[in-house]
């Protein structure tokens, strides 16, 4: 017989039935519970109805019959939690309610549903469900796009906020999914933002999650009634503003670690510039992008190196325990507790990394009074961690017997002797004392420092020391010292100029023009800054209760960076946008092909060349040219793994013997998707040649998305198959041909199949969409073969 176009919808548990009569809410993947409706507040109520000391206008009871009218909440859900919570505002605080409803089968939880209310009010601010309901499959293409999601969340919104709908507007960037779905389980994030004298403040918003079903799975309101607006009349002008910031920006030369699957990871020099803000009258900078040098000292703790880097080594236990013994203080007092050993492979490199781990008990007589440990590499004698817990059983001194700068020097003592080889290369975090001033704080018992790794002026993102040191003793207390043993140039290499860099970023930023709230603090009728209130608060000389303190809304132009499907960074020397993940060369705007408006194929290839499973040349995807071997094996790996590029682990330095054909090595660009391909099966080593370049005919693609189907088993049984194709006797994989017509991924010509036909891109982007379709309509899939 010939296989059926499998569509087996099958029928929605009970508790989907119950909720499908909410206007836009039952299928959430998980509850979303706001921190705020689980904190404590004014008071706290049960299901058990106890009392409310506190005075709200509304009662539990109407709080309950607020949300089921709002939310359409069925009868069948119950209520099973209360809260009274308060949420701190700018100008005050408001009650809240948080009720949490749930629906049982059998005693099981099969969903819930919670929701928090102004229990003033009755406003709606936060709203989420969740539903159990593991038969529910997803649909492709979605049944609700992302255009049509808006819409009804903005009827959502204009049914539960329509004192608010009028108070924003739509934010098209965020939570925008710059590719286009390969999977119908998606959710739609959108935003309406605050608008307050026609500009937004982007800490105010309702924000809302609608599925590929049309279904509200959460709506959120962030808004403060209290914050006072300042009016604006003299501001910068946008230009001016762009020219402020691109006159403070700050960039800065950082190695990071691409993850690159088709090798192990190595060092690649970016320009880094973080995002920032500045006052949009004045123009001087009022927030700080993420990167801060000027924290970090101008010169290393050493002028050069000061030793040899550790040599290859292979150490025993009792080696190791000495190395640490002589490198840190624990006591002889102390008793060696034990040890343990391991090895593991380190992705990032594909070294192989051997540490001991050792313990000690720190003892007075017979007494245990602390703890000690130690990890020391096996292989190069490199101690990475050690720490020392004295129990805090002995009085603190009042004042610390050592200073801050004392502190300091200890640490910087301690990593010049472990890691002298890289002393001229590690530069000491700057901290601002008045954190550490005896005189504020009390009971300083230790000082904490940070060290970062530079070569040739460029910070080592992966690096970092950190060094804690006993206030009273000066001893080290801790040590933390990752160091990657990667190769660097001798000299800095050629790089673009910081302007390059600034201008190139500034292509990434647009400058958007919102309001920023700062907190003002007054003492004693005199206002402090907000540093001294942090260090007066932690040295106990103020309660909260004596400081006076309110919030202004200042505004202010800040870079906000592009909504981009990927992860990218600048590359130092070429000046080229790259995937921050696998190193590849990429652009901010995204190739548009020129040749394939009013195609039959068009949306197919437009999906294909999105997740650049068809390259782009001079704008054009050349439609009907003959697809190749990897091209159509990229395609299929995209679509099986939602669009994200597979990951291959244990990748080698030796790059011969990481590669499974002969003729597709680690630098090939459909590496990565062949070999991830060989590994679920999809493909056969055969005579270990692949052929990537190679053509492709009709039966090779059916056998693949067989394959990918799970139905490669199944079809190696021909007698199942009515199989009346014309040209049935010329065919090898006649099982698989009739699947893939069986379920109209592929269709026939005439009567026949035609299996020695080549495959067009247009032919390839086309199945594989149907391919997409198909998997979501089969609820069931066999064991892949």
């Amino acid at each position: 017989m010939v296989m059926n176009h499998r569509k087996k919808l099958v029928a929605l548990a009970a508790a989907v039935m119950l909720t499908s009569s909410l206007p836009a809410a039952a299928f959430a993947e998980s509850a979303n519970i706001p921190a705020a409706a689980a904190a404590s507040g004014d008071a706290a109520v049960s299901d058990g109805g106890m009392d409310v000391p506190a005075a709200v206008k509304v009662s539990k009871e109407k709080a309950e019959s607020l949300a089921r009218q709002m939310v359409k909440i069925p009868k069948e859900y119950t209520l099973q939690g209360a809260s009274l919570s308060a949420d701190a505002l700018a100008g005050g605080k408001r009650s809240v309610w948080g009720l949490d409803f749930v629906y049982k089968v059998n005693g099981k939880n099969k969903g819930s549903i919670y929701v928090r209310l102004n229990a003033d009010n009755g406003q709606l601010l936060d709203y989420s469900t969740y539903l159990d309901n593991p038969s529910a499959k997803p649909t492709y293409p979605l049944k609700v796009e992302r255009e049509k999601a808006q819409q009804i969340a903005y009827s959502f919104l204009s049914d539960i906020a329509p004192t608010y709908k009028d108070q924003v507007k739509f934010n098209p960037e965020y939570g925008a999914q710059q590719l286009p779905p390969l999977t119908g389980e998606v959710r739609h994030t959108l935003r309406f933002d605050r608008i307050v004298n026609d500009i937004p403040y982007v800490d105010n918003y309702i924000e809302l999650d609608v599925d590929s079903e049309g279904h509200v799975l959460r709506y959120s309101l962030q808004w403060d009634d209290t914050i006072k607006f300042p009016k604006v009349d003299a501001k910068l002008t946008a230009d001016e503003a762009k020219k402020k910031l691109i006159e403070q920006a700050k960039p800065e030369l950082r190695y990071i670690l691409p993850y690159n699957a088709q090798a192990p990871s190595k060092p690649v020099l970016s320009y880094d510039m973080g995002a920032f803000a500045i006052d949009a009258v004045t123009g001087k900078e009022v927030q700080s992008g993420y990167i801060n040098p000027s924290l970090v000292s101008e010169t290393p703790v050493a002028d050069k190196p000061l030793g040899e880097a550790p040599a290859a080594v292979n150490l025993t236990e009792d080696q190791a325990k000495k190395a640490v013994l002589a490198a840190f203080p624990i006591p002889s007092s102390a008793v060696f507790s034990g040890s343990s050993y391991y090895e593991n492979t380190d992705e990032s490199s594909g070294a192989t990394v051997a540490n001991w781990r050792l313990d000690w008990e720190l003892k007075n007589g017979k007494e245990t009074v602390g703890s000690a440990s130690a990890t020391i590499n096996s292989r190069t004698g490199l101690i990475s961690s050690f720490y020392s817990y004295p129990y805090n059983n002995q009085a603190v001194s009042a004042k610390p017997a050592l200073s801050y700068d004392q502190a300091e020097a200890k640490a910087v003592d301690a990593v010049k002797k472990q890691l002298p080889w890289i002393a001229d290369e590690l530069y000491i975090v700057k901290r601002d004392k008045s954190q550490y001033d005896p005189d504020k704080v009390p009971h300083i018992d230790s000082y904490y420092f940070n060290f970062v790794h530079k070569i040739n002026g460029a910070t080592a993102d992966y690096d970092n020391v950190n060094v804690t040191i006993d206030a009273n003793t000066g001893e080290v207390r801790s040590y933390d010292a990752s160091i990657n043993p990667y190769k660097y140039p001798e000299a800095a290499p050629k790089v673009i100029t910081p302007a390059q860099a600034i201008e190139k970023w500034m292509t990434y930023y647009r400058t958007e023009l919102t309001y920023y709230l700062t907190q003002n603090y007054v003492y004693q009728g005199q206002p402090i800054p907000v540093e001294k209130f942090k260090v007066m608060m932690a040295a106990g000389e103020i309660q909260p209760t004596d400081v006076e303190y309110n919030t202004d809304a200042q505004l202010i132009y800040r870079l906000v960076p592009r909504q981009l499907d990927e992860s990218i960074f600048l590359d130092a020397a070429s000046g080229e946008w790259k995937n921050r993940e696998t190193g590849d060369v990429t652009q901010l705007e995204k190739p548009k092909a020129t040749d394939i408006d009013g195609h039959w194929a068009q949306r197919q290839l437009e999906l294909m060349v999105a997740y650049k499973a068809l390259d782009v040349k001079d704008g054009k995807v050349r439609p009907n040219q003959i697809v190749t071997r990897g091209e159509l094996i990229k395609m299929l790996v995209l679509a099986m793994n939602s669009g994200r590029s597979p990951i291959l682990y244990g990748a080698s330095e030796d790059a011969a013997a990481s590669t499974s054909f002969k003729d597709v090595g680690t630098k090939n660009q459909y590496y990565v998707y062949i070999e991830s391909a060989l590994q679920q099966n999809l493909i056969d080593i055969g005579d270990g040649s692949f052929n990537p370049d190679g053509k492709v005919d009709r039966e090779e693609m059916a056998e693949l998305i067989v394959r990918a189907l799970g139905y490669n088993s199944l079809a190696n049984y021909e007698d199942l198959f009515n199989i009346s194709f014309k040209d049935a006797g010329k065919m090898e994989k006649k099982g698989q041909a009739a699947i893939v017509v069986g379920l109209k991924i592929m269709t026939l010509s005439g009567g026949s199949f035609q299996p020695e036909k080549q495959v067009s891109r247009a032919e390839a982007s086309a199945a594989f969409f149907r391919f997409l379709q198909t998997r979501a309509e089969l609820q069931e899939a066999p064991l892949r073969n």
